[in-house]
Order: C-alpha cells, then sequence, then structure tokens
C-alpha cells in the first residue's frame, strides 16, 4: 500500500482543498491528512482567525470519502514527518522556500517520494478570508 500524505489549515474548507486531496489520491492508495494545530496557528500569525477549532476540521476532513486518515501536527516540517508513517509528500505548487526544500531534500534521503500538486484557479482560503472579513465591516 502506498500511503500519501498532504499538510493543511483547512479552516475556511472549499472545493480547492477538496480537488487537492483528489489530485494527492491518485498517487497513492491511502491519503493522510495532515491539520495543524489551532495553537500553533495563532502562536505563528497573531493576527489570524480561526474559523473552526482544531477538533472541527478534523472532523469535517474524516467525513470526507476521499481521506483515509487525519492527523494533528505543529509545525511543517521534518519532526512532524518523522511521525507519520508515509511513502508519498503531496506538496502544493507553491510550496518553495528554504524549508519546503529540506523537506524535500529529508524525503529523498529517507526514500520518500514528493509529488507536487496544482491549485485550482481562482480559489484561495486568503481571498475567502479577506472577502468575509470585508462582508463583516
Amino acid at each position: 500500500m502506498n500511503k500519501i500524505v498532504t499538510f493543511g489549515v483547512f479552516d475556511y474548507f472549499h472545493l480547492g482543498h477538496l480537488r487537492l486531496f483528489k489530485q494527492a489520491k491518485q498517487y497513492g492508495d491511502y491519503l493522510i491528512v495532515a491539520v495543524q494545530k489551532e495553537e500553533y496557528i495563532l502562536k505563528y500569525k497573531p493576527d489570524a482567525v480561526v474559523f473552526y477549532s482544531t477538533e472541527e476540521r478534523v472532523e469535517l476532513l474524516e467525513a470526507l470519502r476521499v481521506v483515509d486518515e487525519v492527523v494533528i501536527y505543529d509545525i511543517v516540517g521534518i519532526k512532524a514527518l518523522e511521525k507519520i508513517d508515509f511513502d508519498t509528500l503531496a506538496l502544493g505548487e507553491d510550496h518553495i522556500g528554504k524549508r519546503f526544500d529540506e523537506i524535500v531534500e529529508w524525503c529523498s534521503l529517507h526514500g520518500k517520494k514528493v509529488v507536487r500538486l496544482k491549485r485550482t484557479p481562482g480559489i484561495a482560503s486568503s481571498e475567502i478570508k479577506r472577502e468575509l472579513g470585508s462582508a463583516r465591516k
């Protein structure tokens, strides 16, 4: 069995997330979705508004047929990866830079594949947050 993992906050769950999961599942038999803890989101993004708690986001993700397992993580990085049994890491095409380069290198050294997934055009959590924020005013 080929296990694939992807990471995210998934606070404003939308069609782009669902399509990401469907894409990821094409690379494996078993999809693990890692959801970030609420405490770490607020710690590193103090101006963030968390719409759903960690437990609520887990519940939403576990209800999806395409998702086989949901795990919780603190910060995307090697320490989080070491705790998960997986064969392939699915990253978004925009996940680039030093931290992600280190993750890709770690995967290579440990016999893990890395795949890059396309974003759904016109859908972004940051845009949804902006629109909801302006609608409140």
